[in-house]
């Protein structure tokens, strides 16, 4: 039942300064952060990320997104931790994203937009999408030694 996860705050959260507006939610949720880092992501780094979608139409603007500016990659902990960062994550469409998530509440961009200005929809965040994919994603960007153990007051309350 203790999980971890990847999530990344994409260039746009950072660029719009929304990194520790979106790192409070996850705390109050009860999740911890268990590594953190500032990383300026390749092109050869996002085809290792992305791997399922490189040869997807929409591969392209995804990338030339990904690259343009640094993002915080974050591993978060805690019960059930994929499926409740995806819940506060909310829809990958920002448009059809509940009010309460993250992409409902700070972003607003559409498949739609984002088709007809050939660009990568701007949807602030990506979070693994199973523990299988959370596994491996978590894999890719930390070496065991970057993630860390330690108790949080959830622990004793909510654990």
């Amino acid at each position: 039942m203790i999980e971890r996860t990847l999530v990344l705050l994409k260039p746009d959260a950072v660029q719009r300064s929304l990194v520790g507006e979106i790192l409070t939610r996850f705390e109050k949720v009860g999740t911890k952060i268990v590594g953190m880092k500032m990383v300026w992501v390749n092109k050869e780094f996002s085809k290792l990320h992305y791997k399922d979608h490189v040869e997807k139409p929409f591969y392209k603007g995804l990338e030339a997104f990904i690259v343009q500016g640094p993002l915080i990659a974050v591993v978060l902990e805690g019960i059930n931790a994929v499926e409740t960062v995806r819940k506060l994550v909310g829809s990958t469409e920002p448009k059809k994203a509940a009010p309460g998530t993250i992409r409902g509440d700070y972003a607003h961009h559409s498949y739609e937009y984002a088709d007809a200005k050939k660009i990568a929809i701007k949807n602030l965040i990506h979070a693994s999408d199973t523990v299988e994919n959370a596994k491996r994603e978590v894999e890719l960007w930390f070496k065991p030694e970057e993630l860390h153990s330690y108790k949080t007051v959830h622990e004793f309350h909510v654990f």
